[in-house]
């Protein structure tokens, strides 16, 4: 029998924890949706960051984990103010001026492309014609998802946060992976959370820190903080440290046809012809992305 294959076994642990990640990530856009019929949204925000940093950092002092660096500490909060406060602030405010969720997608659909552009302008990954080709798959699958729900309605301004929320989970994602990687996962996210929720919390403040006092609000939250923010930004944080940022990046294409299939079962919504093909690009565009080898 020949000796296990070091190389395809981080593969295939490293594909588990991918399809792990997007299906955990996906989860957190049906709750989300949920909890901000019940709170603001900042405020919603702002309850969920800072009980994951709470949570975190106990776990971290549990397990007696050194303090980090000073400068890890300003690099950990850095990548929680760009991925977390101003990705998701940004798309939650681009709802309240008008963008839908089809042009969101959209939007932030386009991450991978310019995560890719800008590791190969500063030669940290650089992409052959089969990689590219699947970036480009990639995106075409969630314009084919969200085709249906792409208007001519949304205003300027929405459009203008969506942008900010695209720059911001680029700029965290390559950020991360460059200055922030190496940090102790639970000291890092409780870094992360909480800078993001202190990043927040005036503008929830603004908001009158509104939220519901029901189970109908309290249960999807719980569900962002334990299974969202503790689980699926910890297999984040693991993809990063363990992969290239572009190959990360792709997996986000997966995000729109996924959470289409989830709303499916849970909201009710429907799936088309055209949602079915768009999933069956962005899967062949992030296998084309992700696998191993030089092309």
């Amino acid at each position: 029998m020949p000796p296990p294959n070091p190389s395809a076994q981080r593969n295939d642990a490293g594909g588990l924890i991918g399809l792990s990640f997007v299906l955990v990530w996906c989860t957190g856009y049906i709750a989300g949706k949920l909890a901000v019929t019940h709170a603001a949204p900042l405020t919603s925000l702002v309850l969920r960051f800072g009980l994951a940093a709470a949570l975190f950092g106990v776990m971290a002092a549990l397990a007696r984990v050194r303090p980090c660096r000073r400068a890890d500490v300003w690099h950990s909060a850095v990548t929680g103010v760009l991925i977390l406060a101003m990705h998701f602030g940004a798309v939650y405010v681009s709802f309240q001026w008008g963008a839908n969720a089809g042009v969101s997608a959209l939007v932030i659909g386009a991450m991978p492309l310019l995560v890719a552009l800008v590791s190969t302008l500063d030669g940290s990954d650089r992409l052959g014609a089969v990689r590219w080709s699947g970036m480009a798959l990639g995106l075409l699958g969630v314009a084919l998802v969200v085709a249906d729900r792409v208007d001519g309605a949304t205003p300027l301004r929405a459009w203008a946060m969506l942008l900010l929320g695209l720059a911001g989970i680029t700029a965290g994602t390559l950020y991360q992976k460059r200055h922030a990687a190496h940090v102790d996962m639970r000291l890092g996210l409780a870094l992360q959370n909480g800078a993001a929720a202190l990043v927040l919390l005036p503008f929830a403040l603004g908001e009158g820190f509104d939220f519901d006092h029901r189970m109908a609000f309290y249960a999807p939250l719980a569900w962002l903080v334990l299974v969202n923010s503790i689980g699926g930004f910890a297999l984040l944080f693991l993809l990063i440290r363990r992969g290239a940022a572009t190959r990360v990046a792709a997996l986000f294409f997966l995000m729109p046809p996924v959470t289409a299939v989830f709303g499916h079962f849970t909201l009710g919504e429907h799936l088309t012809a055209l949602k079915a093909a768009g999933f069956a690009c962005a899967a062949l565009g992030v296998w084309l992305v992700t696998r191993g080898g030089r092309d």
